[in-house]
């Protein structure tokens, strides 16, 4: 019995300190604190036999994907609703790297049947 009330006695002062520190960190009652900002991140897009893999891509605002030609003829990449982007042609092995501001579609200017999207989450 001694040994639970030691127990119970340290447990609540465990709890006690918890609650003091929490008080005096200077956040007012139901205010969030700092949030860690995530680091921005890369991403990849492979070309091959003509198509971009994966033909969508899901990725936070900020972030970069990285587009690599493994086909065996060049290929660009293009924004498609106003061309605010562009790639020059990127011959086989070549990359190019994107940073992301807005969701949008594209394509291969060179073969327009070549599309793809890129959604910002």
């Amino acid at each position: 019995m001694k040994n639970l009330n030691r127990i119970f006695k340290r447990v609540t002062y465990f709890l006690f300190a918890l609650v003091v520190l929490g008080s005096c960190s200077g956040r007012k009652n139901g205010e969030a604190g700092p949030v860690a900002e995530r680091a921005p991140q890369t991403h990849i897009v492979e070309i091959r036999q003509m198509v971009f893999s994966p033909a969508e891509i899901k990725v936070k605002k900020g972030d970069s994907i990285t587009f690599i030609n493994h086909d065996l003829v060049a290929h660009d990449i293009t924004e498609a609703s106003s061309k605010a982007w562009t790639s020059s042609p990127l011959q086989p092995e070549q990359s190019w790297k994107l940073k992301v501001t807005a969701s949008a579609n594209y394509y291969c200017s060179l073969h327009a049947v070549m599309k793809g999207k890129i959604i910002v989450e």
